[in-house]
């Protein structure tokens, strides 16, 4: 960092483009995403030399979980998270969050669909290296607890991004679970209010589901369901797969 002044706490797009040597496109669209903070200072934005050291001390640390999930996920973002184990299944959350946490970001941790306690689960989160306590004390992460009607997910999010809106205007990201059998129709169905929520929002929602509830499944439903969300995250005990789903244009 020493092209820049030991002064130069505020630097320019212009400054940190040519910095990395990459377009100041570049630059902006990892500021709309919240990958890197920035400031709007009248008609410019500048980026603080703290969050920049911190941007690229991240993604020297891409071989972490976390990191790999923070250069896949984007604002707005739907997907799905498939885990072997439960442990994993946490492992994902915990990461998930720690993307949402590093974008100044409003965590939300629904459940309902799990069979541990709030307790246990703050204590699974803290043991994956999420600081939930404190984020909670901060105001920055919430349990909720999950409605049954459809339009509970949507209407419970419409409200939480409405109060965002109001303070920091970061992006709220959401998390919900299936770690036991849920009724086929009642999935799809919220799903799909999902998707149609999502677009153009400040908000990311993951839903993760353990692979042996979901290979209880017909295959047809699984790929409807996949199909459904904007990308898709395979965590197992030899690794992570990430993938993008792409509509087809019409012909």
């Amino acid at each position: 960092m020493n092209r820049f002044s030991a002064e130069e706490d505020l630097l320019s797009v212009d400054d940190v483009a040519g910095y990395l040597e990459v377009s100041k496109a570049t630059i902006y669209h990892w500021c709309r995403q919240g990958r890197l903070p920035c400031l709007k200072i009248g008609k410019s934005w500048r980026i603080r030399r703290a969050a920049l050291e911190n941007f690229l001390s991240q993604s020297e640390r891409s071989a972490t979980l976390s990191g790999q999930l923070r250069s896949f996920l984007t604002v707005p973002d739907k997907v799905i998270g498939i885990a072997q184990t439960p442990t994993l299944l946490r492992r994902l959350d915990a990461a998930f969050f720690q993307v949402g946490e590093t974008s100044g970001g409003l965590l939300i941790k629904f459940y309902g669909g799990e069979t541990e306690s709030v307790d246990d689960l703050r204590a699974e989160f803290k043991s994956n290296g999420l600081d939930v306590e404190r984020l909670e004390d901060e105001g920055r992460f919430r349990f909720i607890a999950e409605r049954d009607s459809l339009s509970g997910r949507t209407d419970t999010l419409e409200r939480l991004m409405a109060e965002e809106a109001t303070t920091s205007g970061h992006a709220v990201w959401a998390s919900f679970d299936w770690v036991k059998q849920v009724d086929l129709d009642v999935a799809l169905k919220q799903q799909e209010e999902l998707a149609k929520f999502v677009d153009a929002r400040q908000l990311v929602v993951k839903t993760a589901v353990l692979e042996q509830v979901m290979d209880n499944w017909p295959p047809a439903t699984q790929r409807q369901l996949q199909t459904q969300h904007a990308g898709t995250m395979w965590l197992s005990e030899a690794g992570l797969a990430l993938s993008r789903f792409t509509p087809l244009q019409p012909s």
